[in-house]
């Protein structure tokens, strides 16, 4: 079951549509064992759809997955917001 590894501010803003997204880091562990890392973009607008990228990362464990999410800089996310639409 996925798990919510971290929660980014400040939030993300889409100048295209005029959305503003909470980023989240998620991971889950793999049946191997290792932990497979994701963002999903949540829009402050609960009419908008919730976007996930695909998997970003594959750490040996959850406490490297953690370490990865908490270098995560503003304009990684750009380009995960990118993949994720």
């Amino acid at each position: 079951m996925a798990e919510v590894i971290q929660q980014y501010t400040p939030q993300f803003h889409d100048d295209e549509k005029g959305i503003s997204y909470t980023v989240m880091a998620y991971g889950e562990m793999t049946a191997g064992g290792t932990w497979e890392g994701w963002l999903e973009f949540h829009p402050a607008d609960k009419t908008e759809q919730t976007l996930r990228t695909g998997r970003e990362t594959t750490q040996p464990d959850r406490a490297a997955l953690e370490y990865w999410a908490s270098g995560l800089e503003p304009l990684y996310f750009e380009g995960a917001f990118a993949r994720a639409r």
